[in-house]
């Protein structure tokens, strides 16, 4: 009679988990192991391999997918900021810097709105009568959140928001995201408007949109010294 007392589960676990070559030697074992299967019927051990090794297979594929998805977005807004930066970078006046900043939103970022306010108690002639605002200005306190944090808001404007920076657009815009610049050289708000609800939401991602004022913040400086 063996005196060997009986080996618990655990004990067999761990012992098939430290010697995964067990059954290289026992190969006879494999033909008698069954596996439970949530069917109810039986399946034999090397078909529970097969099907745990097409599923890992199937998540790892999807996670690659995935990646290789998040990959070629972050390819496609790299390359729409490049466009935004050469569009800003190739002009030598507000105007202009303006202009193509619409052109370029409307036809890379296909927005359907846009506008920019520099905070200033000066002020230089151009073809946008409302670009300039003063800093006393009582519509600012509508921005307060955006302005006192310096982080760019993205869902739907409030009503007086979408007024001051939309004008008579406000109703249409469904979602929109503000970008603040503040700057030690210039102040003041980037919007961006959608007709639809859905294409700027709370949740998104402030990476692109921060460097997005930086550029604009960067080149508008250097224009307004040109004067």
């Amino acid at each position: 009679m063996n005196d060997m007392s009986e080996l618990s589960s655990t004990e067999v676990e761990s012992y098939l988990h430290h010697h995964p070559e067990f059954f290289h030697q026992h190969l006879d074992l494999l033909e008698n192991i069954s596996i439970p299967h949530p069917s109810g019927s039986a399946v034999s051990l090397i078909s529970k391999q097969l099907e745990l090794f097409r599923q890992r297979h199937h998540d790892m594929e999807t996670q690659l997918l995935e990646l290789i998805g998040v990959a070629r977005e972050n390819d496609t807004s790299a390359s729409k900021m490049h466009e935004l930066t050469l569009a800003v970078l190739e002009a030598d006046t507000l105007d202009i810097a303006i202009a193509n900043l619409h052109e370029v939103l409307r036809d890379c970022f296909l927005v359907d709105f846009f506008t920019v306010k520099i905070i200033s108690t000066e002020s230089q002639e151009t073809i946008f009568d409302d670009l300039f605002m003063s800093p006393d200005d009582e519509v600012l306190s509508h921005f307060s959140k955006e302005l006192g944090s310096n982080t760019a808001n993205c869902g739907r404007p409030t009503l007086p928001q979408a007024r001051f920076l939309f004008g008579d657009n406000a109703l249409a815009v469904r979602s929109s995201v503000i970008i603040p610049m503040v700057f030690t050289e210039i102040e003041g708000l980037i919007a961006i408007g959608s007709r639809d609800e859905g294409r700027f939401h709370y949740s998104m991602g402030h990476l692109f949109l921060t460097q997005m004022a930086e550029i604009i913040a960067t080149r508008f400086t250097a224009l307004l010294a040109k004067g």
